[in-house]
């Protein structure tokens, strides 16, 4: 099982802790400590009751800076809001990044979830699911390096096509993941049509809402036609969480700040089958990769 980090993106841990002189610096030492994957969110601002208003930085800028900053590790984003880009677009800054990066993006996809930040910058938030089905007809093919022309409900596209093509399909693995963040029917139905991983968050071990979702996924998988086993699950787990990233986190679910903790957890989660954890600090500081590399060296068996 990969083992990935959830960057700062904010200064919600105090000035200048997502900053990117910051953040580079931070990715870097994870990525010497043998993380996996780096990953990050995609909003543009957060407006909840009676919570001062916040917001991170634009993900796809900050990805292609990691994707120069970094060598090894892959990079992933958990998920991008697809109604905030043209998907056509989105799919040439993909492939941008992953050639930046040399074939080492996970392209994730979501239908997103904030309604006040859609309406702050002037983006439509009706019709999610149908709006994000069509995305995925458009970006999908198109990273793969195929030409496409659809003209639906929500988006027009006339023969588009990426030039340069995306570098992936001349390198192992073959292609850019796409990864698909749901949980409703309808969203499950579309990630075992379109993804090649699903994620689901947020948790600190397994239990009966993980193990329900999961179940859902197989069955979606089934109604698709699809074998279970050719689509990697992904999870996103907390440790320590509190409110640095408003309405993300989970509590109640959150792992304590102990490395023997998070590594049975994630022990349990690869029995499970997971391929991916995606793992969110309250915190991400020195001392806080510290406590996640040694977590993974526990559950790696590693001295």
């Amino acid at each position: 099982m990969k083992i990935g980090l959830v960057l700062p993106m904010n200064d919600a841990d105090g000035p200048g802790a997502g900053g990117w002189p910051r953040i580079r610096t931070l990715a870097q030492l994870a990525e010497a400590g043998g993380i996996d994957s780096l990953w990050l969110y995609d909003h543009l601002i957060f407006r909840f009751p009676d919570q001062p208003e916040d917001g991170i930085h634009e993900a796809m800028s900050l990805l292609a800076a990691l994707a120069d900053a970094t060598e090894r590790v892959e990079l992933g984003t958990i998920v991008l809001g697809t109604g905030f880009r043209p998907p056509a677009l989105t799919a040439k800054m993909a492939a941008t990044i992953d050639e930046i990066a040399n074939g080492r993006l996970i392209l994730g996809l979501g239908a997103g979830w904030h309604e006040p930040e859609y309406t702050a910058f002037g983006y439509p938030f009706d019709h999610r699911v149908g709006r994000f089905e069509e995305v995925l007809k458009i970006i999908t093919p198109l990273v793969r390096g195929e030409r496409v022309t659809l003209h639906g409900t929500f988006h027009d596209v006339e023969d588009a096509v990426l030039i340069p093509p995306p570098p992936r399909p001349g390198r192992l693995p073959g292609r850019m993941p796409i990864l698909i963040a749901a949980k409703g029917e309808r969203m499950l139905r579309l990630t075992a049509r379109y993804a090649d991983a699903w994620n689901t968050a947020w948790f600190g071990v397994p239990n009966e809402r993980s193990t329900s979702r999961m179940a859902d996924m197989a069955a979606a998988c089934e109604a698709e036609g699809r074998d279970p086993a050719t689509l990697e699950l992904t999870v996103g787990v907390s440790v320590d969480t509190g409110d640095s990233e408003p309405g993300i986190t989970t509590p109640a679910d959150a792992l304590p700040a102990d490395a023997s903790e998070i590594a049975r957890a994630f022990d349990a989660w690869r029995d499970l089958g997971v391929g991916t954890v995606q793992v969110s600090l309250k915190e991400v500081d020195e001392a806080s990769v510290a406590l996640l590399l040694e977590a993974r060296r526990l559950h790696l068996g590693e001295r």
